[in-house]
């Protein structure tokens, strides 16, 4: 932790404030280790402050010991109205893109005297480069979501509902070590599949089906996410068979770009031009992928319009799919890691062909 509390401070040299206010769950998290729901760090060129009330005090002195912990009895504002000033914060800086309008004009009100000056991804930036050690946690966490896939693939058929897929799938990872869902589990069956985000339903799936799941867990604070389509019932028609081929061939060419250096659009391009050139490029309008960490979503956004390079140990997903309207869909998706050469694929469920369940 004072490593990242250092890079922070780097980071504030710059911006001409005092101090900062973290209350982002995720970022509190990175910076001091409190896995509580609520508390406030406040972070100065030399002191760091953990700010709770009486309910979290103990887990804060517990969790976050390298914080002076100190303990407000009515209200978060009125305590640092009454010290900021004695810490010799006159310019206090803010999540900028975490707080709400009303939250920011409450701050703004009680705090008479300090100027609020809104910053953005501050500590968002420092998290997008993973740490060994965070490195193996996500490892865990997608090797929680691997054996979720390989155990739901004894199980898929004809006659049961997506709902009971997503059930056995979000019960099996917890029972395997998972803290909870990373996310509501999607599973698309049949037309449902042109939904990208068709979270599961009552629809009960039929033989010759293409069924995709999308799901991950949370585990240790970090999250993983994972995407197969696999056909039920039958054999996959060959239409079936040229759509996810195609979706097969993109996610390899994204996975063969990625690499420390390039432009995170250049990755989306890749994928794109394959399903572009294919003529289904109206039938991919998501981006190719996302970071993934202490958010199932967070930077770097693998999307055209990222332009920013890709950096070592980030965690992206790599995730092309096809969607059309009254047929359904193709979806694949792997976690990776960025290095210098290239990328380590995290996520080893199988891909290589289009599955046929039950197997």
């Amino acid at each position: 932790m004072p490593d990242r509390i250092d890079r922070l401070r780097a980071k504030l040299a710059g911006e001409k404030v005092d101090a900062f206010l973290v209350l982002r769950p995720e970022n509190r998290f990175y910076l001091s280790g409190f896995t509580g729901t609520a508390g406030a760090l406040l972070v100065t060129p030399r002191e760091v402050f953990f700010l709770a009330d009486f309910r979290y005090v103990e887990q804060a002195r517990s969790q976050c010991t390298r914080c002076q912990v100190v303990m407000f009895k009515d209200s978060l504002h009125e305590l640092l109205r009454e010290n900021l000033p004695r810490w010799g914060v006159f310019r206090l800086g803010c999540e900028g893109d975490y707080l709400t309008y009303k939250q920011f004009a409450t701050f703004r009100e009680k705090l008479e005297g300090i100027t609020l000056v809104p910053l953005y991804g501050i500590v968002e930036d420092l998290r997008q480069a993973k740490e060994e050690a965070e490195l193996d946690i996500i490892s865990r966490a997608v090797s929680i979501a691997d054996l979720a896939f390989n155990h739901i693939m004894g199980l898929l058929k004809p006659g049961i509902t997506e709902w009971d897929v997503a059930l056995e799938l979000e019960f099996f990872m917890r029972r395997h070590g998972a803290s909870k869902n990373a996310f509501e589990t999607i599973v698309a069956s049949g037309p449902r599949g042109a939904m990208p985000h068709g979270v599961a339903s009552h629809r009960v799936i039929q033989p010759g089906d293409l069924v995709t799941m999308d799901f991950g867990c949370q585990y240790q604070g970090y999250h993983s996410d994972i995407t197969r389509t696999v056909a039920v019932g039958r054999s996959p028609d060959a239409h079936q068979r040229e759509i996810y081929n195609l979706v097969l061939s993109a996610q390899r060419a994204a996975l063969a770009a990625v690499r420390a250096g390039v432009k995170a659009c250049d990755v989306d391009r890749a994928a794109r031009e394959v399903i572009e050139g294919a003529g289904y490029g109206d039938n991919f309008g998501h981006s190719t992928g996302h970071g993934v960490g202490l958010a199932v979503h967070e930077e770097p956004s693998v999307s055209k319009k990222n332009e920013n390079p890709l950096e070592p140990g980030m965690v992206i997903t790599i995730e092309p799919g096809v969607y059309i309207s009254g047929w359904g869909g193709v979806r694949i998706e792997d976690m990776v890691v960025v290095e210098e050469g290239g990328c380590r694929v995290l996520t080893g469920a199988p891909k290589d062909t289009l599955l046929i369940c039950p197997c």
